[in-house]
C-alpha cells in the first residue's frame, strides 16, 4: 500500500461485478467520498445493488460514467473489452484519464490501440481473495504513466489486499500463474487433505475444520513472521517424526516439481491468451 494517503480523482468502473463491487467497498470502508464513484453496469440488479449498498452514482452506459472521471477501472470481460473501449475511445482523448485494466490477457498495447496511442494504461491481476480484501494484485504500468499515476492505481488496487508492481509486461504471465489462478491450487490442496482425512475414518464436518484452520494458521504465520516457508517447513519438522514421514512422501512423488511443471503450464497458457 502507498507510504501516504493518495488523493484519488473521481473514478468510473467499467463493468460492475464481482471485483469491481470489491474495490468499490473496498474503497467506501476507507473512507472514499462515493459521491466520486460511478459505476456503468449493464445488469439492473447488479447496478441497483451498488447504489443501494455504497450510494454510488451508477449508469447502464459506459459514457455516462466515464465522463468526468480521471481515473477508469476497466472492469468488462475480455471478450467485449474492445467493443467498450472503441466506444469511449473518443472520451479518452479528451478527458486523458489514468485506465486501469483488471482483464486477463490484454496487453497495454492493445489497450492503446483501442482507447488511444497515448492513453496512460496500468494493467493488473488481481486474485479472488480480492472480493474478502485478502487478495493480491501485480501491476504493471505502460508507457505514459507517471508516479502520480501509479501511486493513483497502488491506491485503488490497495482497496483489495496487497499489490506487488512488476517492470516487465511479460511477467504479468508469471503473476496470473502464481497468485492469478493460485487460490484454486490451494482450494485443490484443500480437496485433498479433506479427502485424505476422511479416507483416515475422520467425518466430513472434522476433516473440513481441520484442514480449512491449518491452512489458515500456517498462511498467516508465512504472512506474520516474515520468516521464509523453509525455515518454518523446517521447525514443524522433527527428525523421525510424522511429518518428516509425510514431507519425504512428497518429496519422492516430485512434489516440488510438480508445482513447479504446473506453473509453468499455467504461465504459458496465460501468454497464449494474450497472444505472446
Amino acid at each position: 500500500m502507498p507510504s501516504s494517503p493518495v488523493e484519488l480523482p473521481v473514478i468510473a468502473f467499467i463493468g460492475g461485478g464481482n471485483m469491481a463491487r470489491s474495490l468499490v467497498g473496498g474503497l467506501v470502508a476507507r473512507g472514499a467520498d462515493p459521491a466520486r464513484i460511478h459505476v456503468a453496469e449493464p445488469a439492473d440488479a447488479l447496478r441497483e445493488a451498488l447504489a443501494a449498498d455504497f450510494g454510488v452514482h451508477v449508469h447502464a452506459e459506459a459514457s455516462a460514467a466515464a465522463e468526468g472521471a480521471g481515473l477508469w477501472l476497466l472492469a468488462v470481460k475480455p471478450q467485449v473489452m474492445r467493443s467498450v473501449c472503441e466506444s469511449l475511445a473518443g472520451i479518452a482523448a479528451r478527458e486523458r484519464p489514468l485506465l486501469v485494466s483488471i482483464a486477463a490477457g490484454i496487453t497495454v498495447a492493445r489497450l492503446r490501440e483501442w482507447l488511444g496511442a497515448e492513453a496512460a494504461v496500468v494493467r493488473c491481476m488481481p486474485n479472488t481473495p480480492a472480493l474478502l480484501g485478502a487478495g493480491v494484485t501485480g501491476l504493471y504500468a505502460g508507457p505514459g504513466v507517471d508516479e502520480g499515476q501509479r501511486a493513483q492505481a497502488e491506491a485503488l488496487l490497495s482497496a483489495a489486499g496487497a499489490t506487488v508492481w512488476i517492470d516487465q509486461e511479460p511477467l504479468m504471465d508469471a503473476v496470473t500463474a502464481v497468485s492469478g489462478s493460485g487460490p484454486a491450487y490451494v482450494f485443490l490442496l484443500a480437496e485433498a487433505m479433506q479427502a485424505a482425512a476422511r479416507a483416515e475414518g475422520l467425518d466430513a464436518a472434522q476433516a473440513r475444520t481441520l484442514v480449512v484452520q491449518t491452512l489458515l494458521g500456517a498462511a498467516r504465520m508465512l504472512d506474520e513472521t516474515g520468516e521464509p516457508a523453509d525455515e518454518l517447513r523446517r521447525r514443524v519438522t522433527s527428525p523421525g517424526g510424522t511429518t518428516q514421514a509425510a514431507i519425504e512422501r512428497f518429496q519422492a512423488d516430485g512434489f516440488e516439481a510438480l508445482v513447479a511443471r504446473a506453473i509453468h503450464a499455467a504461465r504459458v497458457r496465460g501468454a497464449e491468451l494474450a497472444g505472446g
